[in-house]
């Protein structure tokens, strides 16, 4: 199979090193000229759960050229609208991009290449940029691709057998593929509180204190979905269900769901987000701002607030601008502004 992987960082880099191990015909494409060049000369090192390398052939954006049949998109979200504009004018009439991202950007790249081009995909398989040539690979997660209209395809099940085979035994096709990107989305606001602090996920999903705001900022994206009428999917120990607001909230439920989450990420080599890493190692820009105004707009037709979810985005984006260190401090200070939004001990935990 012939795939093109546009943005060959932590997820790209991973998904295409795997599939050409594999012996499929795997193109690298990305904006980072040293990435670039050092795929060209030396191939792409996975590290971490293995370590292996591959010889593929790497692209700068501008030396792309079609029929493209088939684009694994995994770029950052405020990336999206460039990178799809670029794959457009090169895309086979049959080709499909796939949203290998986090949000809601199959919208966004339907928008520009057409829906019946367009495939959704979840991803939550860890890993991490290095260094140009070098992607640390964590451990697995789940996969899963499907239709936007929730139809089954002979395309999709071709992908999954693909990745199956190559990469994660576990890939799975599904028709809810919005559920499972809802689903993300509230487990994603969570691993961005992480991110205010310095420490491992895991720790900060087991901290008594932490749990409060971790399960209502997810409760706020989830009332968004049920709003839209998507029904989320569980996945890798996140029960949607769980998290809702009370009085649906099952204490015990939440309790049992974040520490099977605090188990899956004390399995992982990852030990930290890639919103933290951005912040703390790569110094750049956050896709936070991005994703958080994507929800707003969902929000705001459907006069849901979401007062959590803004008050975490503003802090990432001090932490951006050098206003605000990352540290326990800032967690603690959005669990008052939660106990403040909903109550002490609103979270039921």
């Amino acid at each position: 199979m012939e795939i093109t992987i546009v943005g060959a960082g932590a997820i790209g880099g991973t998904l295409g090193a795997y599939l050409a191990r594999a012996g499929h015909q795997i193109t690298f494409v990305d904006t980072v000229a040293a990435h670039v060049d050092a795929i060209n000369a030396q191939g792409l090192a996975i590290e971490g759960a293995e370590t292996f390398a591959v010889t593929a052939r790497a692209l700068r954006p501008d030396q792309v050229r079609g029929p493209l049949r088939t684009v694994f998109l995994a770029v950052k979200t405020m990336h999206t609208d460039q990178a799809a504009a670029q794959v457009a004018p090169h895309l086979a009439p049959d080709g499909a991009v796939v949203s290998m991202q986090n949000g809601f950007n199959e919208e966004r790249i339907a928008a520009i290449v057409g829906a019946r081009r367009t495939i959704g995909a979840f991803v939550n398989f860890g890993a991490d940029y290095l260094e140009p040539g070098r992607i640390l690979y964590g451990g697995g997660g789940a996969l899963y691709l499907g239709e936007l209209d929730g139809t089954d395809s002979d395309r999709v099940r071709r992908l999954v057998e693909a990745l199956r085979t190559a990469f994660l035994p576990t890939t799975r096709a599904t028709t809810n593929i919005w559920g499972y990107l809802w689903g993300k989305h509230a487990y994603g606001a969570m691993l961005k509180v992480t991110a205010l602090s310095d420490a491992p996920i895991a720790d900060v999903l087991a901290d008594p204190l932490a749990r409060p705001v971790l399960a209502n900022v997810a409760a706020e994206v989830l009332a968004v979905a049920e709003a839209e009428g998507v029904r989320p999917e569980a996945f890798d120990g996140f029960e949607p269900d769980a998290f809702r607001f009370p009085p649906h909230r099952d204490p015990a439920r939440l309790e049992a769901s974040l520490d099977a989450l605090v188990a899956f990420n004390r399995r992982s080599l990852k030990a930290r987000s890639g919103v933290w890493r951005d912040l703390a190692v790569r110094k750049r820009k956050t896709e936070v701002e991005a994703m958080v105004a994507g929800l707003r707009a969902r929000a705001a037709r459907h006069g849901r607030p979401i007062p959590l979810v803004e008050a975490l985005g503003a802090m990432i984006g001090e932490v951006e601008a050098g206003r605000r260190a990352q540290g326990w401090a800032n967690v603690r200070a959005l669990a008052a502004r939660n106990d403040a939004l909903y109550g002490a001990g609103a979270a039921n935990v």
